[in-house]
């Protein structure tokens, strides 16, 4: 771990039980809703294409990678490489450390398109992700629509084989409190930025595979911080 030992090993244990809340309200979810959530350990259709995570999600998940067995991880990172190199050839200046906020975020989606079959570099021969207890949020949080308390629905789209034949918009059992563990999350991120980098950022965002190759003891992270000048994105549709 980069930064104070101590201070990322608190940090690492916060975000892990943050991240379990997320896990608590999924479960909840499919106790009540039952055969309305198609969602079972092994279900992997959700798990293609590409995702942008935060830096923190990525420090996070390397936690867990490098628990692996070498020789796990190494047929990882082929794969992992592989798909760096093929977002190389759309953005030849795509390097490490593999941050995206240095483009628009419209250009990040043109990387992402709804067609893309691609595996996850995480699934393993059964198609079970070899790193589950230390996935990023949004792999925690896709496949349910994200309905605030007050009922406000703050992410409308769901995977197609829960809710066949219910609203799940209507449905007051999805509800949680998101408002607050969103609002843990960017402090944790801020907190993680500052510890880490010596500099408050409220955005650093990777991809998947990208943050399996991501150098995160030896960069130097704090004269790269001191130099990055993130793009400000404008809300995407």
């Amino acid at each position: 771990m980069a930064a104070g030992t101590m201070d990322m090993k608190h940090l690492a244990d916060d975000y892990g039980r943050l991240l379990g809340r997320i896990d608590t309200w999924f479960a909840r979810c499919v106790q009540l809703q039952g055969s309305n959530i198609a969602c079972r350990g092994g279900c992997n259709e959700c798990c293609r294409s590409l995702f942008d995570i935060t830096l923190l999600d990525g420090w996070y998940l390397r936690l867990g990678f490098n628990l692996l067995p070498e020789e796990e991880r190494q047929r990882v990172l082929v794969k992992a490489r592989k798909r760096v190199a093929d977002l190389r050839a759309f953005w030849p200046d795509f390097s490490h450390p593999y941050i995206l906020n240095y483009r628009s975020e419209q250009e990040w989606k043109a990387l992402m398109p709804d067609d893309d079959e691609t595996p996850c570099v995480l699934l393993d021969e059964s198609g079970r992700c070899l790193v589950y207890e230390y996935r990023p949020m949004t792999c925690r949080l896709h496949g349910l629509p994200l309905i605030s308390l007050a009922g406000e629905v703050l992410h409308d789209e769901w995977c197609t084989m829960n809710f066949i034949a219910a609203d799940p918009l209507s449905c007051p059992d999805l509800r949680a409190d998101f408002d607050t563990a969103f609002r843990d999350e960017v402090l944790q991120f801020r907190w993680f930025t500052r510890e880490f980098l010596k500099k408050q950022f409220n955005e650093l965002d990777t991809f998947i595979p990208a943050a399996l190759l991501i150098d995160f003891d030896s960069f130097d992270w704090i004269g790269w911080g001191g130099s990055f000048r993130p793009v400000i994105n404008e809300p995407v549709d």
